[in-house]
C-alpha cells in the first residue's frame, strides 16, 4: 500500500513541478493540444457511426420483437464506445509522446537538471529516438489491444462484467500508461522497452498509483492536455526512483560495543 501512495505521489509532484515552471507548463500543451483535435474527430465519429457498426455486426437480431432488439443494440453500442474510450485514453499518450517526442524530451531533461546529478543522454540522432519510440508504442498497443479484446469479451458476463471487468481494465491502462510516460526518461538512459517492463513489474503498485489515477482523470475532456506536461515530469521523477541504486548493505558490519557488567 506505501507503493501505491509513493506512485500517486509522483504524479502530484510533477504536477506542481510544471506549476512551479510555468514556461515549461506551455511548452509540453503544445503536443496534447494537437493530439486531442485528432482523438476528438475520431471519437465524433465513432459516436455517430457505432450504432452502424453494431447493426451490421448483429444481423440476426434483425428480426427480434421489441425492446429485445433496441436493449441489445444499445448495450453492444454502448460496449463498442467504452471499447473505443480504453484504446483512445491508452494511445492518446503514445501518439502525443510520438508527436511531441522533442517537447517532451527536453522537459524531461530539466527535470533532470532541476533534481540534480547527471543529465543523462541517448546520444541517438532525433530520427533514430522517434523510430525506437513509433516501434515501442505498436508493441505496447499491440498488448494493449490483446487485454482490450479480452476485457471486452469478458463484458458480457452478468455482475462481473459490469464491476470486476472495468476494474482490471483501468489497471491495466494505468500500468501500459505509466510505460509511455516512463519511456521518455528510461529511454535516455539505454533502457529498453523489455528492462522497462520488468522495472514496472517489480513496482506494480507503485505503477498503479502513478497510472491508475492519471487514466482515471485523461477520461475528463481537456484535462489529459492540461496534465500531460506533469505526467511527464512526475514520470521522469518515478523513473529516477526505478533506477536509483540501493543502498549497499555492509560488507563487514561494525561489533557490538562491548559493555561491562558490574556485579
Amino acid at each position: 500500500m506505501r507503493d501505491l501512495r509513493v506512485g500517486f505521489g509522483y504524479l502530484v509532484k510533477g504536477q506542481r513541478w510544471v506549476g512551479g515552471h510555468g514556461r515549461w507548463f506551455g511548452f509540453g500543451l503544445l503536443p496534447g493540444l494537437v493530439t486531442l483535435v485528432l482523438y476528438a474527430a475520431a471519437l465524433v465519429g465513432l459516436g455517430y457511426g457505432a450504432d452502424d457498426l453494431t447493426g451490421w455486426a448483429t444481423p440476426f437480431a434483425d428480426d427480434w420483437s421489441s425492446p429485445w432488439q433496441g436493449l441489445f443494440r444499445g448495450f453492444l453500442t454502448a460496449l463498442v464506445f467504452a471499447f473505443g474510450l480504453f484504446i483512445t485514453v491508452i494511445t492518446f499518450t503514445a501518439v502525443t509522446l510520438l508527436i511531441g517526442q522533442p517537447f517532451y524530451e527536453s522537459l524531461s531533461e530539466q527535470v533532470d537538471r532541476t533534481e540534480g546529478g547527471d543529465v543523462p543522454e541517448s546520444g541517438l540522432p532525433l530520427w533514430r529516438e522517434l523510430w525506437i519510440s513509433a516501434r515501442d508504442s505498436l508493441r505496447i498497443l499491440a498488448r494493449v489491444v490483446m487485454y482490450g479484446v479480452l476485457l471486452f469479451a469478458l463484458g458480457f458476463i452478468p455482475v462481473v462484467g459490469q464491476t470486476v471487468v472495468p476494474a482490471i481494465g483501468f489497471c491495466v491502462s494505468g500500468f501500459f500508461l505509466t510505460h509511455e510516460l516512463t519511456s521518455v526518461a528510461l529511454q535516455r538512459r539505454g533502457i529498453d522497452m523489455k528492462e522497462r517492463l520488468a522495472l514496472l513489474r517489480g513496482r506494480r503498485m507503485l505503477t498503479l498509483g502513478f497510472g491508475v489515477p492519471l487514466t482515471l482523470s485523461f477520461l475528463v475532456p481537456l484535462v489529459a492536455v492540461f496534465l500531460m506536461p506533469g505526467a511527464v515530469a512526475g514520470a521522469t521523477l518515478l523513473a529516477r526512483d526505478l533506477v536509483a541504486p540501493a543502498e549497499p548493505e555492509p560488507a563487514n558490519p561494525p561489533p557490538a560495543p562491548y559493555s561491562f557488567n558490574k556485579d
